[in-house]
C-alpha cells in the first residue's frame, strides 16, 4: 500500500532553550560595597538607607575580602549591651565574614538555587575571572523563576 500524503522529510526539531537562565542575567550589577576600614555605624546607616541586608567588602584594589550583613551588625549591638557601653565606632573588618562563598557569573539559576538551598546564605557575590562583577540573592532567584514560568522548562 502506498503513502497518500507524504510531504517530504521533516525538519529536524531542535529543542533550544531561549530563556535567560544564567546568574549574570539576574544578578545585581550596581552594588553598594563596603571597605574593611569603614565604620560599622556607617554600614548600618547605608543598610537602612538603601534597604539592603548586606553587601560585599572590597579592598582598595577592588578585591573581594569579605561580606557584611545585618547579622554581623547585630553582633556590635549585642556586644555593646553586654558590656554596658554605647555602640562603638568599630571597623567593618572586626565584624565582616572573611570566608565568603561565591558563585560564577555563568552558573545557571537552577544551580544557584541549589547552592542557596544547601547553605544559609541570603546573597552570593558573583565572580568573573577572579573579579567581583555582581551579587545574586535569593530574591533574584525567585524573580528569575517567575520570569521563566512563561517558558518551557523541558530540555
Amino acid at each position: 500500500m502506498g503513502i497518500k500524503s507524504y510531504q517530504g522529510p521533516r525538519a529536524e526539531f531542535k529543542n533550544e532553550y531561549k530563556a535567560p537562565i544564567l546568574v549574570e542575567d539576574y544578578m545585581t550589577k550596581s552594588l553598594i560595597t563596603f571597605h574593611p576600614n569603614q565604620s560599622i555605624l556607617e554600614v548600618m546607616e547605608l543598610l537602612i538607607r538603601y534597604r539592603i541586608s548586606g553587601g560585599p567588602v572590597v579592598n582598595d584594589d577592588g578585591d573581594l575580602v569579605g561580606i557584611i550583613s545585618e547579622a554581623d551588625c547585630m553582633k556590635e549591638i549585642s556586644e555593646s549591651r553586654y558590656f554596658n557601653m554605647p555602640i562603638l565606632d568599630k571597623r567593618v573588618s572586626h565584624f565582616m565574614s572573611e570566608e565568603v562563598e561565591t558563585i560564577g557569573h555563568d552558573v545557571s539559576i537552577f544551580d544557584a538555587a541549589s547552592k542557596f538551598n544547601k547553605s544559609n546564605r541570603r546573597r552570593l557575590p558573583v565572580m568573573e575571572h577572579g573579579k567581583l562583577v555582581g551579587q545574586i540573592s535569593r530574591k533574584d532567584i525567585l524573580a528569575a523563576a517567575l520570569k521563566l514560568k512563561a517558558f518551557s522548562w523541558r530540555r
